[in-house]
């Protein structure tokens, strides 16, 4: 593949690697003291197997198994003069679990020597060897050559004046550098790529080994700025620990995969794993990437017709917010909205939740917000709990739509199923991975995360469904998005609110907020993007349920302040009464800033809510 065709394929979306290859041949029984390049030879089959479970893993690339396959490093086990051979068989071995879909990568590492004009390994020396083993990867046919772990930029570019000239292959130059941004040689991870970037031989830089994703989110954005070429990174799964004498790496796939979209937002295009990653790894990456890479795609605006047809079907005019829903009604008008959260019940009997959406209709409550799987629970279906009460209670609801457990085509059908069936409001969420909840070993899905399944809903409301064909009449739904003012990464969470914005989002909610000072900063700083804001709020029914809050909620900050007025509580009544009156103190503070209140009702405990509101 040459520089314009590798060009053509990153800037269609993201390339996802495999992980590791020698993490895998160690699991699969080899022993350290083997040369694992050998293997390609003497047990091609155990080396392919490694690369077909990262091909099913949803890799777009493999790696050779050629890292330390050249003069030097083979030297130590009588293998010199093999070099090619061991190359070549790499490649074949390869391409045979990659087939016609997934690209080979020739993999190229480093001398592990120190290379001078007149020591015991000269620079011309150096070349030399570097262009021996490239030049057998390249009569192989590989589709790119990945020269990665370089921990001195002076031995890279000598390896890249090696490989450069010997045909017009796509060339990804990877280095390794430490949790303080430099590599063992005190240089600075942005001036040392930024030299490997400068050469006219590589088509993308990028980061490998040595550090987990934390840090190497750290290095990126300092790469990020110094070149227009793509960025590749491929970190360890986190830092080897040892436990009863062997060294195990303790990044779970979940975490990776997290740190994977960061990758993405932040400008890579190339993502993969290096040291301890396995296939498990690859395969959530693969599913958080793609569903960020399809997110950007839709906030476009552009719409994926299929191939048979000759043009794109125009868009119809959307309802306006005001005349699709008595909520979205209040919204438009600027009029405070208020909300009652309700979870579903586990089982079938929905006589309790029926009778409390009664209550809070008879209350004056606008809507009734139904989570969908909370927390990864699995509950009656929020949907058909949303057609009840809005038939039975007469008050709408907000149905929660999770992109956890479905995919593409069965949240479409489902989406406009709720629109057929007469709900009128939604509230898109990405969804909490089921390693949270009461199912660990349950699929998460995430074909889409809630920026995507924002802008398809937008499209719907335009009668256009996935694929760009014409529905009429269009949906007519109201579309809501969550948020939150005390998210970790604080910048990603503003980007990504604003992405939900471009994408057709009409409204928001909050996470539970327990500090209006969060809160008025994250107005202010989506002030040049601001849709209505429904502030979440969350009345404590006791100290023990306060600290639940702030240690075992994902994305819930509870300042101290208040968890020091909580346990002043002495019984059970007056715990209910401290957390009924600190969410009210937060009502007034906020009203007149946000567009209304989403009051969460602890344990089903309706009156508690509406005490709130009072």
């Amino acid at each position: 593949m040459d520089r314009i065709a590798f060009l053509s394929r990153v800037s269609d979306g993201v390339l996802i690697g495999d992980g590791a290859m020698g993490t895998m041949l160690y699991q699969r029984g080899v022993f350290l003291n083997r040369c694992f390049d050998e293997l390609n030879l003497t047990d091609p089959m155990l080396v392919q197997g490694v690369h077909a479970a990262y091909v099913e893993a949803g890799a777009d690339f493999v790696e050779t198994n050629t890292f330390g396959a050249n003069r030097v490093k083979l030297s130590p086990y009588g293998l010199a003069d093999d070099v090619d051979k061991i190359n070549r068989a790499a490649v074949e071995v390869a391409r045979a679990a990659a087939g016609q879909a997934v690209l080979v990568a020739g993999a190229i590492g480093p001398l592990g020597c120190e290379l001078t004009e007149f020591g015991p390994m000269t620079l011309e020396q150096a070349r030399q060897i570097f262009r021996q083993q490239g030049a057998a990867l390249t009569e192989a046919d590989v589709d790119f050559l990945i020269l990665e772990t370089f921990s001195n930029s002076d031995e890279l570019l000598v390896a890249l004046d090696a490989v450069g000239t010997l045909a017009d292959v796509a060339i990804v130059a990877q280095m390794t550098v430490n949790e303080r941004n430099e590599t063992i040689y005190g240089e600075r991870v942005d001036q040392a790529l930024s030299r490997i970037a400068a050469h006219d031989a590589v088509t993308a830089i990028g980061l490998n080994c040595a550090v987990g994703p934390s840090s190497m989110l750290s290095s990126l954005e300092l790469v990020r700025g110094i070149t227009d070429k793509p960025v590749s990174v491929q970190p360890n799964a986190g830092m080897p620990r040892s436990v009863e004498g062997r060294q195990l790496y303790m990044c779970t796939p979940e975490y990776m995969a997290e740190y994977a979209k960061r990758f993405f937002e932040k400008g890579a295009r190339i993502i993969g794993g290096c040291c301890g990653t396995t296939p498990d790894h690859i395969r959530e990456i693969a599913r958080a990437v793609r569903s960020v890479g399809r997110a950007v795609a839709r906030t476009t605006g552009s719409v994926t017709v299929g191939p048979d047809r000759a043009q794109e079907v125009v868009s119809l005019p959307a309802v306006p917010l005001q005349e699709k829903s008595q909520f979205g009604a209040k919204l438009a008008a600027g009029q405070e909205v208020t909300a009652v959260e309700m979870t579903p019940p586990r089982g079938v009997d929905m006589t309790t939740i029926l009778e409390r959406a009664r209550q809070c209709a008879a209350a004056g409550i606008d809507a009734i917000n139904i989570p969908d799987g909370p927390r990864a629970s699995s509950r009656l279906s929020p949907m058909v709990t949303a057609v009840r009460i809005q038939r039975e209670a007469g008050v709408e609801t907000i149905l929660h739509f999770c992109c956890r457990d479905r995919n593409l085509i069965g949240m479409q059908s489902d989406i406009l199923g709720a629109s057929a069936i007469g709900l009128k409001n939604l509230l898109i969420i990405t969804g909490d991975p089921p390693k949270l909840g009461d199912y660990p070993n349950a699929t998460a899905v995430f074909d889409m995360d809630s920026i995507a399944l924002t802008n398809v809903v937008h499209n719907l409301n335009r009668g256009l469904d996935i694929g760009g064909n014409r529905i009429e009449p269009p949906t007519a739904l109201t579309i809501g998005v969550g948020a939150n003012p005390v998210a970790a990464d604080w910048d990603r969470e503003v980007e990504r609110f604003r992405n939900k914005v471009a994408a057709g989002a009409e409204y928001a909610v909050t996470q539970p907020v327990f500090d209006a000072d969060s809160l008025f900063r994250f107005l202010d700083a989506i002030e040049g993007f601001r849709i209505p804001v429904v502030a979440g709020i969350w009345p404590f029914t006791s100290f023990k349920n306060a600290e639940f809050m702030a240690n075992e909620v994902p994305g819930v900050v509870v300042p101290k302040a208040l968890l020091d007025r909580m346990s002043a509580a002495t019984g059970k009544e007056q715990g209910l009464a401290l957390g009924v009156q600190i969410a009210r103190e937060l009502v007034a503070k906020v009203r007149g800033h946000v567009a209304g209140f989403a009051v969460s009702a602890p344990f089903g405990n309706v009156r508690t809510a509406l005490a709130v509101l009072e």
